[in-house]
C-alpha cells in the first residue's frame, strides 16, 4: 500500500497520507467551504461519521458523496460547492 496519495481538490493537486478521508484532505487543503445550503449558508463537516450529510461533495463526477466516509484514492477529482 502506498504511503501517500495524490488527488485534486478544485483543480489543485494535494498529497495526503494513505487512508485519509476525503473530508480530511479537503480541510488539509485549506478549503473552508464544502457546499452551500439552499439558502446560501456555508456548510462543512459536522459529525465526521456520515450522519449529518454536511460534507457532501462531487467526487469523480458523482454528486452528493459523503466525503467523511470515502478514503482518498490516487488521482481522485474532488469538487466543493
Amino acid at each position: 500500500m502506498a504511503e501517500s496519495v495524490d488527488l485534486w481538490i478544485n483543480g489543485t493537486p494535494i498529497r495526503v497520507c494513505a487512508g485519509t478521508s476525503v473530508a480530511a484532505a479537503v480541510l488539509l487543503s485549506g478549503e473552508p467551504v464544502f457546499r452551500r445550503s439552499v439558502s446560501g449558508e456555508k456548510r462543512g463537516p459536522l459529525c465526521g461519521m456520515g450522519i449529518c450529510f454536511e460534507c457532501r461533495l462531487n467526487i469523480d463526477g458523482v454528486e452528493h458523496c459523503r466525503s467523511c466516509q470515502i478514503v482518498c484514492r490516487e488521482g481522485m477529482q474532488v469538487r466543493t460547492e
